[in-house]
């Protein structure tokens, strides 16, 4: 498995340090900082397609760049990158979205195995756009879910909550329908499938998703004018107002203990929080448990940060 080259203890032999490799791109910093500009590339824009071709080119000029100054564990991983990229954008040219899918999943995998989770998200999240694209949203959610993690190992809170609730969205929609005769359903009943039609995978991803949105919303607090429609949604189905509200698809227990959370942080009430994240504790995962931890030290010190 390759190593992201600075990523970890010293910088490796011919990386520039010490003056064998110059001031160029060996550098460790200045790597990372091109490498980083690069994956940028990777990242959708608003109304914009991420630049796959461009990107895996620079990839390769710094991959070239990198062996002429004698760093090769650089030069490695920028090759692993740029062969990615281009790859990718085979399969795409031979109709195949799913295996060039599959190819920027072991990028992301690569690197998140390496210890650099922020720089995973834009290889993953072109994965998840290739894997919704291929009619595969299960395995889209999935991916989605990685980027989450990758988000919230780095800290990026906002980040993790936009990638979930977009992640929720997609699995409330369900499995792609079959094709339908000529003129057969009406419009209105496919615009919002009950979560009763929904199978059971996507109501497990449906479940994370938004209990750990929760959590966000708790540990981020944002106010009520910077509150998105969609989170005080949710955050309503939580509130004192909705006491008689149905669980759905969150099991009752765990339904009422988020609930009197919500209401814990609501009311300022750091006892009976610490009482109800004992309570939680064996329902949620370790990462939402971390979160859970986060909004309780928030409590105890208020920062702003969920620190």
């Amino acid at each position: 498995m390759l190593s992201v080259p600075g990523a970890g203890g010293g910088p490796p032999a011919g990386s520039g340090s010490g003056g064998e490799g110059g001031p160029g791109a060996g550098s460790g910093g200045d790597f990372l900082t091109r490498y980083r500009l690069v994956s940028a590339k990777l990242r959708r824009r608003f109304l914009r397609k991420p630049n796959v071709s461009e990107a895996g080119e620079q990839f390769a000029a710094l991959a070239r760049e990198l062996r002429a100054q004698e760093s090769l564990p650089y030069a490695a991983w920028c090759q692993l990158a740029s062969c990615v990229a281009f790859g990718a954008r085979l399969r795409l040219e031979l109709g195949q979205p799913a295996l060039a899918a599959g190819l920027w999943l072991e990028l992301g995998a690569e690197l998140r195995a390496a210890g650099e989770p922020g720089q995973a998200v834009p290889a993953l999240l072109r994965a998840a756009d290739l894997l919704a694209a291929a009619q595969l949203p299960l395995e889209a959610l999935r991916c989605l879910r990685d980027v989450a993690s990758c988000l919230l190992v780095c800290r990026d809170h906002d980040g993790a909550l936009a990638v979930l609730t977009q992640a929720q969205l997609l699995a409330q929609a369900g499995p792609p329908p079959p094709a339908p005769p000529a003129a057969a359903a009406s419009s209105s009943s496919s615009a919002a499938a009950s979560t009763s039609q929904v199978p059971g995978a996507f109501l497990d991803e449906l479940l994370h998703c938004e209990v750990t949105r929760v959590l966000l919303l708790l540990l981020l607090q944002p106010p009520p004018s910077k509150l998105l429609p969609e989170h005080a949604q949710t955050l309503e189905k939580y509130s004192w107002e909705s006491l008689d509200a149905s669980a759905g698809y969150v099991p009752p227990e765990l339904f009422l203990l988020l609930q009197s959370a919500v209401m814990a942080c609501q009311e300022k009430d750091l006892e009976a929080l610490k009482v109800l994240q004992k309570e939680l504790w064996p329902l949620l995962t370790p990462e939402q448990n971390h979160l859970l931890h986060l909004v309780v030290q928030e409590m105890i010190s208020p920062s702003g940060q969920g620190v």
